[in-house]
């Protein structure tokens, strides 16, 4: 059967916030695009992913007309509460820096943006099969057979991988054109999604003899939960009663207490950081996991992906407008500025948080002057503010 063919200005494969942000974007300045992603539109939606979003992201997709879901439904914080010793400490983002966070789901992030693009009459194709891609240092082709079974060849200036952590567009990078930074983790989180009422407002961040907490919220009734475990450890060993056995040695104390009920879902997320640079080669631009990956600890993995296909929009306006290529060279540049600083951030969080198996007396004693500072300095804690709602500038 011969491949029907298809010509654009820009192809990009994926279909999850990054890929679709993008278009969205490209089609407010009049630029074409065609979207490809192996997983259904159903699949996506279900794949229930948290999510905390920064000022930025959420006034990209509000000003860009995405949808305004996000102020109306979304949970906006204020700040966060480092627990260590059993007190509770709270970092005012708004009174340090001005800003705040949205908790608001990954999954709905991506429903807005494939209900905008729909409405719109994006070309996004679900549920292809059989993804290549061609020439990437000469004029791009994307080869894919869709749902129906009929083949495709995408012939586009540029092509975007934005196809997530297990990216087939970087795997076509020449290894001697790439360099890969990668750090492993020596634990992972425990994840669970509880019937349960708030235990409070804002996100807490627990530090104990015993090992990391993470308190969040979902709903009134559901609540989304975390605690730091062996990346080998098996969630079928794990009743509820051992479950909130451990969240309680981890966070309660001096008066405080967690709501607790029936787990619903349970998971182990290892932990890793991962950088490619440059994170373009020839005509092929990188964007979100495909690029880089970070531990959640600082959530900033989806805020990354989005900061990333708003410098590549950019750069694209300009080029289609003026012909001026200078962004779009400068992209991996740009782009790779802010991924450091998340890295470094996302690192110091974690570090700062979590037990390292086997720490010594010398080690848990340091963790605790680390967190003393931090809280007994507003300059600490404006760092932190300041890193975790988003830093200002391009």
């Amino acid at each position: 059967m011969a491949r029907t063919r298809i010509t654009t200005q820009v192809a990009i494969m994926g279909a999850g916030p990054a890929g679709l942000m993008l278009s969205h974007l490209l089609a407010k300045q009049g630029i074409e695009s065609v979207v490809v992603e192996i997983r259904s539109r159903q699949a996506i939606e279900e794949t229930v992913r948290a999510g905390i979003l920064e000022h930025g992201t959420v006034n990209l997709l509000v000003d860009s007309g995405v949808s305004d879901r996000v102020l109306r439904e979304g949970d906006r914080h204020d700040g966060i509460e480092l627990r260590f010793n059993g007190e509770s400490h709270r970092i005012d983002f708004k009174e340090l820096v001005g800003e705040s966070v949205w908790l608001y789901p990954q999954t709905d992030v991506f429903m807005d943006l494939a209900a905008r693009r729909e409405a719109d009459g994006g070309d996004i194709r679900y549920g292809v099969t059989d993804t290549s891609v061609h020439e990437l240092e000469g004029r791009p082709k994307l080869w894919f057979t869709d749902a129906e079974g009929q083949e495709f060849e995408v012939e586009a200036d540029f092509l975007v991988g934005a196809d997530g952590s297990r990216s087939h567009c970087r795997r076509q990078i020449p290894e001697a054109a790439r360099t890969q930074y990668f750090h492993e983790y020596p634990f992972a989180w425990f994840g669970i999604l509880a019937e349960a009422p708030r235990s409070a407002d804002e996100l807490i961040y627990a530090n104990s003899e015993h090992g990391f907490a993470l308190i969040s919220q979902r709903t009134e009734t559901v609540q989304r939960m975390y605690f730091q475990c062996d990346p080998a450890e098996d969630v079928a060993d794990w009743d509820d009663e051992r479950i909130w056995a451990e969240f309680r040695k981890r966070v309660n104390g001096n008066g405080f207490e967690l709501k607790e009920g029936p787990v619903l879902e349970k998971v182990v997320l290892p932990f890793r950081s991962f950088v490619h640079a440059p994170m373009r080669h020839g005509k092929l631009f990188l964007a979100g996991d495909a690029a880089h990956t970070v531990p959640p600890t600082g959530a900033k993995g989806l805020n990354l992906a989005i900061n990333d296909v708003r410098l590549l929009a950019e750069g694209f306006e300009s080029f289609y407008g003026s012909r001026s290529s200078v962004l779009l060279d400068s992209y991996s540049d740009r782009t790779l500025e802010r991924v450091w600083k998340a890295q470094h951030f996302s690192y110091w969080m974690t570090s700062m948080l979590h037990t390292l198996p086997g720490a010594d007396d010398f080690s848990r004693a340091r963790q605790l002057g680390e967190l003393r500072s931090v809280v007994s300095s507003r300059h600490g804690q404006a760092y932190l503010a300041e890193a975790y709602t988003g830093w200002p500038g391009r």
